[in-house]
């Protein structure tokens, strides 16, 4: 017994099926149920977002045949995602996904103290293993002479220093002066401290307050603002407000850099 399809509808009364159109952010189509008619602005989670020309915005599912393109009906579709945006590391440089740390340079950079080493390794963490360096901190700079005298500086084996409070005719000044030669270099930032190189709204406050002469700085800090004298707990939150490196001043950004530049340079063969 012949078997009859329970579908009668002609061919020619079928629709047809239309062709499918992404829809990228602009196109301007309208909706024949509603009449509305604006551009993409939107599309996800199966619905397309459009705005009219009076910036009224509607939502519609994305059906079959569900929009008209200059008068023809057309299946609006997810549009492919584009090329991926690079991103980018803490210190903003472009990130190299899957880039394994190289082997660690005979070169280095000196910071002053912990904290200057933990804040380096949050923003420029990425970028110094990627280029082989190691960060170690000195605890000051007055044994910053034998340290490299010790280390003796060369071609291959470049040295930088990163120091506090770096004004002409200090005593830190002084100091880098004479360490300072074509294969060693001392920069240094203008804050007493390196919490000083965070920006202050980045740490929640107005300014850093002025501390006077004779009192631990970081004690004073913690005092004028209120915190509790535990200037461990306070670096704490100071560096976990730290996102990236607009969070730091430039005086500090660009010494850093300076140093990151000064200790991958390849060596002059002449």
């Amino acid at each position: 017994m012949r078997q009859y399809s329970a579908d009668l509808t002609p061919p020619w009364k079928k629709p047809q099926p239309a062709p499918e159109v992404p829809a990228d952010p602009g196109l301007v189509v309208e909706e024949p149920g509603t009449g509305f008619c604006g551009a993409v602005t939107g599309c996800e989670a199966g619905t397309v977002t459009l705005e009219d020309r009076f910036g009224k915005r509607r939502v519609f599912p994305l059906e079959p045949r569900g929009f008209l393109l200059e008068g023809r009906v057309v299946t609006l579709v997810k549009p492919s995602p584009g090329p991926v945006r690079p991103s980018r590391t803490a210190s903003g440089s472009v990130a190299v996904p899957g880039a394994r740390a190289r082997v660690a340079r005979a070169g280095r950079i000196y910071v002053e103290g912990r904290h200057d080493a933990e804040l380096v390794e949050k923003v420029w963490g990425d970028d110094l293993r990627i280029e082989g360096v190691v960060v170690e901190y000195l605890e000051g700079v007055d044994d910053l002479p034998s340290i490299v005298s010790a280390f003796a500086p060369g071609p291959d084996a470049r040295l930088g220093v990163l120091v506090d409070h770096l004004v002409p005719g200090s005593k830190e000044w002084r100091i880098a002066q004479a360490v300072t030669s074509e294969h060693a270099l001392v920069v240094g930032h203008p804050y007493i401290d390196v919490w000083e190189a965070v920006k202050p709204a980045s740490v929640g406050i107005a300014a850093w307050p002025r501390v006077p002469r004779g009192q631990d700085w970081k004690t004073g800090v913690c005092r004028a603002l209120g915190w509790p004298e535990n200037t461990g707990a306070a670096w704490q939150h100071i560096l976990g407000r730290v996102r990236s490196y607009k969070d730091l001043e430039p005086e500090l950004l660009g010494r850093v850099e300076e140093l990151i530049d000064f200790v991958t340079a390849p060596a002059d063969d002449g």
